[in-house]
């Protein structure tokens, strides 16, 4: 989840990947090498006969923010689709992918990204840290999506009742140490700390859920491989709260225009 001495959050958010990161993980998603006639038959057949979601895969933030808020609708009214779920659907992306939408969340056991917005294979990359925490090899990976898949959107999602927020906050609190890499994360979450002892909460620790996510959110926004795209109109990144009473997500900032 971290170790110990990760620098400041604002600050590790800032650089971008060099061109030779990008041509190393843009290698990640290319198609490995068939041997043997049966194995380039197998490709060609994979690719002629996609899975019917794959043919209107979001190609903007709008369309890809669309597609992931009315899975989550599925969601939360029990009617789940599962969809690009089956054995066509794997085949399919087996030689390629190429992920609409990068979500970085949290560990929760109860806050599974694919199924909060009812999604499937190859239709997302999701990170998750311990109070969905950025650190720099983070930060790579969230790049990943946008820089060499032309993921559309990021979303970072914050949620209720999050134990890793609530242990930094006490831990910054009261001026303890967590013990062992747990510290770095209380470390990471200085900001939204400060930012919310500034005012007065009902429930503090909620409120830094929200704060944290907001954040996050607008330091990606920011960051130097990402802003070109933000600016363009290309990527969005959006800041949200998923409620583990109701299983809606709930958009803070940065939703897409249509």
């Amino acid at each position: 989840m971290g170790s110990a001495g990760i620098p400041h959050r604002r600050a590790i958010l800032t650089g971008g990947l060099a061109a030779t990161t990008a041509a190393l993980l843009s290698a990640c998603s290319s198609k490995p090498n068939s041997t043997g006639t049966d194995a380039t038959a197998a490709g060609a057949a994979k690719a002629s006969s996609p899975s019917p979601a794959a043919a209107n895969r979001p190609d903007s933030a709008w369309s890809a923010f669309a597609r992931l808020m009315e899975g989550n609708r599925r969601w939360v009214a029990g009617k789940l689709q599962h969809p690009d779920q089956d054995p066509r659907r794997r085949e399919f992306v087996a030689e390629k992918q190429e992920p609409y939408g990068v979500i970085v969340s949290c560990i929760d056991s109860r806050v599974p990204p694919e199924l909060v917005f009812d999604t499937g294979l190859g239709d997302l990359f999701v990170l998750r840290t311990g109070g969905q925490v950025v650190s720099p090899v983070v930060t790579g990976s969230v790049e990943y999506g946008p820089l060499t898949s032309g993921s559309p959107l990021i979303v970072v999602l914050g949620h209720q009742r999050c134990g890793a927020i609530k242990a930094a906050y006490e831990a910054l609190r009261d001026g303890k140490t967590l013990p062992g890499n747990l510290q770095s994360i209380a470390d990471a979450m200085r900001p939204a700390y400060e930012a919310t002892v500034k005012d007065k909460h009902a429930d503090p620790v909620d409120a830094m859920v929200r704060i944290h996510a907001k954040q996050t959110s607008a330091d990606l926004r920011s960051n130097k491989a990402l802003a070109p795209l933000v600016r363009k109109g290309d990527l969005a990144v959006v800041s949200a709260y998923y409620s583990l009473d109701t299983g809606r997500v709930e958009v803070l900032t940065g939703a897409p225009s249509a």
